[in-house]
């Protein structure tokens, strides 16, 4: 048991050390969670096979809990829908080339609102993306 504590510690001082020198935390996270599941799931499987059910099965548990945290989604934060999407799915959204001017963005994005509006039986979403790729293109 002293070296299952031993290997969290030094996990937790890479994972927690290595944070504060990069931008990514979460990429960080995911990397040590796929590893904390399998050490976690194997201990648990060696503890069960040992006659230790109670601590092998709260083991199991916890490596269960850590592989689905490293595959669960996680948004983007700080960084607005604009900031997110490319330019070229921008164009592709409102329809318009590279060389579109500002008059050229305005109407293809009042033409795409006009179709995908909730009002007008479109979704909260995919107005919510024609908006995103207007400001992506700079509101003119």
């Amino acid at each position: 048991m002293i070296y299952l504590l031993a290997a969290a510690a030094i996990l937790a001082f890479i994972v927690w050390g290595s944070a504060g020198r990069r931008l990514n935390r979460y990429a960080n996270w995911r990397g040590a969670s796929w590893i904390s599941a399998i050490g976690t799931l194997a201990t648990g499987a060696f503890l069960i096979v040992r006659g230790d059910w109670i601590v092998g099965a709260g083991l199991g548990l916890v490596g269960a809990w850590l592989a689905l945290a490293a595959r669960w989604p996680q948004p983007l934060k700080g960084v607005s829908p604009a900031e997110a999407m490319s330019l070229d799915e921008a164009r592709a959204i409102l329809g318009v080339g590279p060389g579109a001017s500002a008059a050229e963005i305005t109407e293809a994005y009042r033409r795409q609102m006009r179709r995908v509006h909730p009002d007008q039986g479109g979704t909260s979403g995919l107005a919510a993306r024609v908006n995103a790729a207007r400001d992506r293109l700079g509101r003119p």
